[in-house]
Formats: structure tokens, sequence, C-alpha cells
């Protein structure tokens, strides 16, 4: 790819905005709602290359109306978080995992190719430029939002000659109004559809987003909170809502086991908490960890045998959200949260922000791998590890 190495960390150039805004109170945040002072923009052309990153002012894009992007979905996105830590040092939380995701994403769209490590660095320099947005509190953090679109300037429907990466930032609290801990009541209905085999159900694309709208608006009018979506004639259960899906449950032989949908079908976004879930539960032990496809009518059956002891779902923007119940054909099939609770969901919530936090009560192996694969901001951007 033309300018593939041309984009480079060392070359950004930062303009600072004259006119900061006020800090958001944390307790008082919104999911996606406030954004910080700087983005970061990156444009490419097939004859040039990359552009020199620039870090600016926030402000509105210029696309042209025929721009690609907004015609044809050619574009992707990221979801990252920076986290303040107990001892001040803000730090990204496996950040080259969602370099590669992007990377991945960035193929299948027809999008040119970049260096994940340059990017990355680009975008420290940015969290460093805002980290007064990073919150003083262990409840809430920074959300990265990295973006790639095409901005080819034609109808055509081919690959784009010119696209733009950008990088915007804000600090967010709970992605759920309700609480992480309270959970969730699901509409399983097989009439919808997120992802099919052989489409791109496994890429971060928006286009994969924006049609599960009317559905979860449907969900609603029914008296739940999210979906979960079901694939094919078996009615495999895939994700739930924007997140990936965990059962815990007591196998036919007695047998405590985490089961997880699997990645090869392409069904499923390989989600960085989804594998970092996995990580910790291997690391333990304790139980089995499956991952593999699962039907309604085994999870239906495992329901009223009484052997599910927890679903949850987990993704970066909630971490660990716990489920109530499943609404299947005008049936409520309830999670027995009230007998057997939501310990595993909370210990992985509370392992997982322990480390992104640099506060575990506990040091492992696993503790120290995750951490070795987080970046503290302070280090890197002065040549540590």
């Amino acid at each position: 790819s033309i300018g593939l190495f041309l984009m480079q960390a060392a070359d950004l150039s930062v303009e600072r905005s004259k006119r900061p805004q006020p800090k958001p109170d944390p307790s008082s945040l919104v999911f996606g709602k406030h954004f910080s002072d700087h983005m970061l923009v990156i444009n490419w052309s097939e004859a040039e290359g990359w552009d020199r990153p620039q870090i600016k002012p926030f402000q509105n894009l210029s696309l042209h109306p025929a721009s690609s992007a907004l015609h044809y979905s050619i574009e992707l996105f990221e979801g990252m978080k920076a986290f303040r830590g107990a001892d001040n040092h803000i730090r990204l939380f496996r950040p080259m995992l969602n370099m590669e995701r992007m990377h991945r994403s960035a193929t299948r769209s027809s999008l040119p190719s970049f260096d994940k490590s340059e990017l990355l660095q680009c975008i420290k320099k940015l969290v460093e430029l805002d980290q007064d947005w990073v919150p003083f509190s262990q409840s809430a953090s920074l959300y990265i939002r990295p973006t790639f679109i095409g901005t080819e300037p034609s109808l055509g429907v081919s690959r784009p000659s010119k696209a733009m990466i950008f990088v915007i930032v804000g600090p967010v609290g709970p992605y759920f109004a309700t609480g992480s801990f309270n959970p969730v009541s699901l509409l399983a209905d097989p009439a919808f559809v997120r992802a099919w085999k052989g489409g791109v159900g496994a890429y971060k694309m928006g286009g994969n987003y924006g049609p599960t709208i009317a559905v979860q608006s449907e969900a609603v009018k029914r008296g739940c909170q999210q979906v979960l979506w079901l694939y094919g004639p078996e009615e495999e259960i895939t994700e739930v809502g924007t997140m990936n899906l965990f059962i815990y449950w007591t196998k036919p032989n007695g047998e405590k086991e985490l089961l997880t949908p699997p990645l090869e079908d392409g069904l499923i976004l390989p989600g960085v908490t989804r594998q970092s879930l996995l990580d910790l539960a291997r690391s333990w032990g304790e139980f089995t960890v499956t991952e593999r496809t699962l039907g309604m009518k085994e999870m239906l059956s495992a329901l009223e045998s009484g052997r599910v002891l927890e679903v949850f779902g987990a993704g970066t923007a909630c971490v660990v959200c716990p489920v109530g119940s499943l609404l299947y054909k005008g049936q409520t099939f309830q999670i027995p949260i009230e007998k057997n609770g939501t310990k595993l969901a909370e210990r992985f919530y509370k392992e997982l922000t322990d480390i992104q936090v640099k506060t575990p009560t506990r040091v492992t192996l696993q503790h120290v791998r995750l951490r070795l694969e987080s970046h503290d901001l302070e280090s890197d951007l002065s040549g540590g590890t």
C-alpha cells in the first residue's frame, strides 16, 4: 500500500484549542454525549499515501456529499478506554487488540492498510494532550473512538481512492443508566438476525449497528431492555445487544462450565473484554472454559432443569452486564439470579477493573500478562514499555 509507513507518530502536528471546554461532573456523565477539546485526523489518498497526522481542536468534519462512507457504509470504528489509576497514572487497556481488530476491519472494508503501532502512538499523544478529560473517578473513564471512513468523492461502488482516520475521545460513566449490575431482560426472536455466516458480523463496521436500532425499539415495546441475537434453523445464540455473551452453568455431568459462542463462523465480534474474561477464567483453573455453539433448545432445557447459574454480556462500554430474563416466543424465562446471585459476573468485573486501574487485590501471572498488554501513558510516551 502506497504510503503505508508515512503515518509516523513522530511527524504528528498539534494545534491546541484556544477555547477549552469545561469538564463535566463525573457523576453525571452520559455515554457518548461529552467530547474533549481535541481530535486526531489522518488523511489518505491512493496517489500520495498517508498525510502527516494532525491533532486539532475538536470540530465538524468537511466531507464531499458523494463520500463513499455516506452512501455505501465504507467505514468502521473501534471502542477503547483510558483509565486513571489509583496512582494517578493513565493507562489504555490492551490497546493493540483494538488496533489489530481495526486493521482486520479495514481489510474487509477495502480501506487502506496502516501501521498499527504508529496509529496507537498518535492516539496516545491525543490522550496525553487531553489527559485532564480522563475522569478522576474509578467508576468513569475516557472513551476513545477511532473511526476510519472512505472519502472517495464519487458515487461509483468501488474501493475508495481517498480515506480518513479520525479519533475523538470523551469521558463516560456507566453505559447503562440502570447501572452495570442491575440485570437486563432480553428479547430472543428468531425473526431478527444480526449477522450471518459469510457476512461481516466479526468486523466492527457501522453497518452492523444501524440496522439493530429498530429491533432494539421492538424489544423495548415488548418490555425488554436488550436483544438476544439468534441465527439459523438451530437458533444459535450469538450476541446480546452490542455485547458478547457468556453462560455459566452446570453441565449434565455436574461439572461447572463457562460457555461463550465461538469466533470461527464469523458471527461473533472478537471483543477485547471477551478475550480478557476468557484469559482470566482459564488462569483461575476453577471450571471448564468452552467456546462452542449453543442453540435456544439446549439453553431452554438447561434453564428448565435448573442448570443455568448466570448469564451475562461483556463489552468495552459496559464491562460486564448480568442478564435476568429471556422473552422467547411469548414466554418469559427467568435466569435464577435471586437464587444464585451474580457472583461470577461481579468477580469478573472487579478483577478486570482492578487490572485496568492497577489496584488488584491479588497479583497472578494472568494479571501480570494483562497489565503488560496494557499501556501506561507516562512510561510509553517517555520511551518506556
